[in-house]
């Protein structure tokens, strides 16, 4: 699975700027020039589950890993912000008791 923390980033500026009254052509010019936030690539092998970032822009970037575990009892996992500095990339892991049943990055600028 993979998880694109920039198509997010686009889709939350076009509804930004539709809910503002911006015509559709104006949004997606909008949501072109956004800067981009590093790109990550998730896995999962067994109960492990490993995001690979990064950031291919000049700027600073955080990224944080989720994973939602199968079983009830089995607590899910939010690590923490982690930068990701300007042509960086980084390593995410973190583990359920057993089964993953889903795992993404979120992240945000700066």
């Amino acid at each position: 699975m993979r998880a694109y923390v920039r198509a997010y980033v686009c889709a939350a500026a076009a509804v930004a700027a539709c809910a503002a009254g911006v015509g559709p052509a104006v949004a997606a010019g909008a949501a072109a020039r956004l800067p981009d936030v590093a790109e990550c690539r998730t896995s999962v092998q067994g109960s492990e589950g490993v995001a690979v970032c990064f950031n291919p822009d000049p700027d600073l970037d955080r990224v944080q890993l989720h994973i939602e575990c199968l079983q009830w009892w089995d607590p899910d996992v939010d690590g923490v912000l982690v930068p990701v500095g300007p042509a960086e990339s980084v390593t995410l892991s973190d583990r359920c008791w057993e089964e993953i049943q889903e795992i993404w990055v979120t992240g945000t600028l700066g």
